[in-house]
């Protein structure tokens, strides 16, 4: 078992995305999903070596390893105890496929060492730039480098010979979901040398409801009617509105010469690129989501 190290901070330790769907593990650790989560980290001080001997096993068969499926890789606190560029070694020697998915332009710094393991294993690319609102993303988003910053580091990637995905995940409905909104991100994607895109809606995971619903009522006290009709039963959209968010979503990816993704309509997920299924004859526009929706219940609601 690895060592482990307690990080806390009270300046943005981490991300303290309000939507992040892994604030519930911190309950694992003996943490709250909610101010803990925001600001505590538990680190895992030796986990290169303890990888190693992982990797060393004779029954390890070289599966692909997904970094930064729960828990950002790159966050700050990654500045201070530089754990990444032992597990890239660790990995890339035993010749194991791996894969990140950041939000943290702390990758730049590793790029030349994944260049590098690229010769020993494959090495795949993503970064997390969901929201293009300069200020709406640093509400909902406190911790994280800001948009720019995340697109400059998809530059430095592609220039560095990386095919670069970009996951526009969440999409937020009634927030960025506007076909200007879209628009406009997909233009700063492609713009900044990504290759694909993936996208997939909000989903709300107890846990994740109710501090995105605090948020809510925060900031966006009028829209929180409208989510009340879409989260108020479980924890993803409804099926008529993410057929209605990919009917307007994939032409725009097409039309600005991205390749995608697309989630799964039955269940919100995104599928792998393997099994995706296009199900566009079968989405429709629908008038109750998007800038023609309802005006929103004037109850007042805790939770969805």
């Amino acid at each position: 078992m690895a060592t482990r190290a307690r990080a806390q901070s009270d300046d943005k330790s981490h991300h303290a995305c309000v939507y992040c769907f892994a604030r519930p593990s911190h309950r694992y650790l003996e943490l709250d999903a909610g101010v803990d989560f925001d600001r505590q980290i538990i680190v895992k001080i030796n986990v290169a070596d303890a990888l190693r001997k992982d990797l060393a096993r004779p029954s390890w068969s070289r599966e692909h390893v997904a970094l930064g499926t729960n828990t950002d890789p790159y966050q700050r606190a990654e500045g201070r105890y530089r754990l990444m560029p032992g597990i890239i070694r660790a990995l890339a020697d035993s010749g194991t496929p791996l894969s990140i998915l950041t939000k943290g332009s702390l990758l730049r710094r590793d790029l030349p060492l994944l260049a590098e393991a690229r010769k020993q294993a494959p090495v795949d690319l993503a970064l997390s730039i969901a929201i293009a609102d300069d200020e709406l993303q640093q509400a909902i988003e406190p911790g994280t480098p800001t948009t720019q910053a995340r697109l400059a580091t998809v530059t430095a990637a592609a220039e560095a010979g990386f095919d670069v995905a970009v996951f526009m995940m969440p999409i937020l409905p009634f927030l960025t979901d506007s076909e200007e909104h879209l628009d406009a991100a997909l233009g700063r994607i492609k713009a900044a040398g990504a290759t694909s895109v993936t996208y997939t809606a909000l989903h709300l995971r107890p846990g994740v409801k109710e501090w995105y619903a605090q948020w809510l009522h925060a900031h966006r006290p009028d829209l929180v009617g409208r989510y009340r009709d879409l989260y108020g039963d479980g924890a993803y959209a409804p099926k008529e509105y993410r057929r209605w968010l990919a009917a307007r979503i994939k032409p725009l990816i097409a039309a600005h010469g991205l390749e995608r993704t697309p989630e799964d309509p039955n269940t919100g997920t995104v599928a792998s690129r393997a099994n995706a299924r296009d199900d566009e004859g079968e989405w429709r526009r629908t008038r109750a989501y998007g800038d023609d929706a309802p005006a929103p219940r004037a109850e007042p609601l805790t939770l969805f």
